[in-house]
This record gives C-alpha cells, sequence and structure tokens, in this order.
C-alpha cells in the first residue's frame, strides 16, 4: 500500500450526528468568525488531500450549493461507525484522515504527525483530553471491511473497530483538539449559528 500522501489521502469530516446537548443544532453550520465549520475545515485541509468528503445525514442540498460532497449513512443509527462507514466506502484513496465538524484546533501539523506514524495499519490521536478516536488516520481497504464487520455484529464502538484493525496511537501532549458539544463551548469558542 502506497504510504499517505496528497495524492493517497482523502479527508472525510464526521457532521452526522443529531447534536442533542446543542439542541439539535448542525455543527457542520455552525460560524466561526462568520465562515461555516465545515467549510473552515474543507478549506483547511483541502490542499493537504485529493479529496474532502463529509458525513452527513441533513440539509443534504446545503452541501451541494457550497459545493462540498455530502455522503449520507448508509446504516442510520449507529453513531459515528455508520459515518466512518459510508466514507470508506465512498474514498477512492487508500487514506482517509477522519475528524468531527466541530473539531477546533486540528491543523495540518496533526494531519502530518498521523501520517509520520501511520505505519500500514493506522493510527489515532490522543490530545490532553484523552484519546480522539475520530481524529485518525484509516487505511480504507482494511476500514471498509472491518466497519462492515462491527455494524453486522453490533458493536458500534470506534474505539473497538480500531483495536480490531491494530491501529496505534500517538500522543498530542499539552495540546486540546476542543469541540463543541455544549452551549458553554459555543460561547468560549465566539461561536454563532443562523
Amino acid at each position: 500500500m502506497p504510504p499517505p500522501s496528497r495524492d493517497t489521502l482523502t479527508v472525510g469530516l464526521l457532521a452526522g450526528g443529531r447534536a442533542t446537548r446543542l439542541g439539535g443544532l448542525d455543527k457542520a453550520w455552525l460560524l466561526r468568525d462568520g465562515v461555516a465549520q465545515v467549510e473552515r475545515l474543507c478549506n483547511r485541509f483541502a490542499a493537504q488531500a485529493s479529496c474532502v468528503l463529509v458525513s452527513a445525514n441533513r440539509d443534504l442540498p446545503r452541501y451541494a450549493d457550497a459545493g462540498i460532497d455530502a455522503i449520507p449513512d448508509r446504516h442510520p443509527d449507529t453513531g459515528p461507525l455508520s459515518g466512518l462507514d459510508a466514507l470508506a466506502v465512498a474514498t477512492t484513496t487508500p487514506w482517509l484522515f477522519t475528524l468531527p465538524v466541530d473539531a477546533l484546533h486540528v491543523d495540518a501539523s496533526v494531519l502530518s504527525r498521523l501520517i509520520a506514524a501511520a505505519g500500514d495499519t493506522g493510527v489515532s490521536a490522543e490530545d490532553d483530553d484523552g484519546l480522539q478516536p475520530l481524529v485518525a488516520l484509516w487505511p480504507v481497504a482494511a476500514l471498509r471491511v472491518a466497519a462492515t464487520d462491527a455494524l453486522r455484529g453490533d458493536d458500534f464502538s470506534v474505539r473497538g473497530l480500531q483495536r480490531a484493525l491494530g491501529m496505534r496511537t500517538v500522543r498530542f501532549a499539552q495540546v486540546r483538539f476542543g469541540n463543541l458539544n455544549t452551549p458553554d463551548d459555543l460561547v468560549r469558542a465566539g461561536v454563532t449559528h443562523d
């Protein structure tokens, strides 16, 4: 398998959740400094990958209007695993870098460190808040098989999926990727919504 590089890598943003702690707000379209989260992350990683995809389950025409390829879940109600499955099926490169659409402080340096540690089995991140299994670099062929098996077996744990694939973890010391899970998180990040 070729090593991860711009030509062999797809970025997959996970935006398929319900955001129940935020009253159902669509995290993808939350605004920071007037820019939607999904557009901010697409722009941030476009130069590092051959393609950027978004796992999303609502308001799909809005993504199309913004020129973003949105991929709906094939297996609803199975959590982030369904987004990983959908992205793996849609990805045409050997490698997939995933991150949640509400990640605040994930940038090209995070991707570079994951690429350096990827090996053949892929790698996920750990920051000062703990394991961040959705900030990960996946070998796509193995992910397709493992996600299908996990969905068949009713084991929807992303960490379990990563253990099955033998993925390693890279520790990011004195780093917090941050996310937008609560109203307080929105206030601290200066986020607005339409």
